[in-house]
């Protein structure tokens, strides 16, 4: 059979899909730099060659696009627990995979754009998407460290409050992570959590 000069179905659908993945991708790295507000889909448009109308063909709005670069990093984040969960060793070991993970998802494009926008950004009908993401984060981070303390390999802790204390370390490399640095991604993450999970081991009796 010759090869057909026209696209088949799953062709375009991939061509498709790399489409809206350029036009997120433009528009995270504007929004990382310039701020939502600061930053317009004729911006956007502009930087890829393209008119704006060309990106209504992949995405609604700017709220849309918003929502959707903020999904790409909260999923990423989910995914860095199950896989940490799905690590042979104990608890302790699985957390620090967990925590390296998840900083140094923090100091790329989507995660960036997590730890920089703020639920005033998002739009009343984005919010329980969002939320309900950030809230599975959470448990997740509860589980792991839930697990850790059950058997033996942190200290006793009070879960809740250190899921937030962590959280709320990790979350900030995106915005202070600048990578003309010294230092990579992965040395960073290594350094910190090296001094979060210090004040976790457990003490001698």
């Amino acid at each position: 059979m010759q090869n057909s000069p026209f696209r088949n179905a799953a062709q375009k659908e991939a061509d498709r899909a790399a489409k809206r993945d350029a036009v997120l991708r433009a528009a995270v790295r504007m929004f990382n730099e310039r701020g939502f507000f600061a930053t317009s889909l004729d911006d956007v448009a502009a930087s890829l060659g393209i008119s704006k109308r060309t990106i209504y063909h992949y995405l609604a709005n700017k709220d849309q696009v918003l929502l959707e670069c903020i999904t790409i990093g909260l999923e990423q984040l989910l995914a860095a627990a199950d896989d940490a969960r799905a690590e042979p060793g104990n608890g302790r070991d699985r957390l620090v995979k967990f925590l390296r993970r998840y900083v140094e998802i923090n100091m790329d494009d989507f995660g960036i754009c997590v730890s920089r926008t703020g639920e005033e950004a998002l739009s009343r009908e984005s919010l329980p998407r969002y939320r309900a993401l950030k809230k599975k984060i959470d448990v997740a981070m509860r589980q792991i460290l839930t697990e850790a303390v059950e058997d033996g390999s942190i200290g006793p802790i009070d879960v809740k409050m250190t899921a937030f204390t962590l959280a709320g370390a990790l979350n900030w490399p995106g915005r202070w992570y600048d990578p003309k640095g010294a230092l990579t991604p992965a040395q960073i993450s290594e350094a910190m959590v090296k001094v979060l999970m210090g004040g976790l081991d457990p003490r001698p009796n």
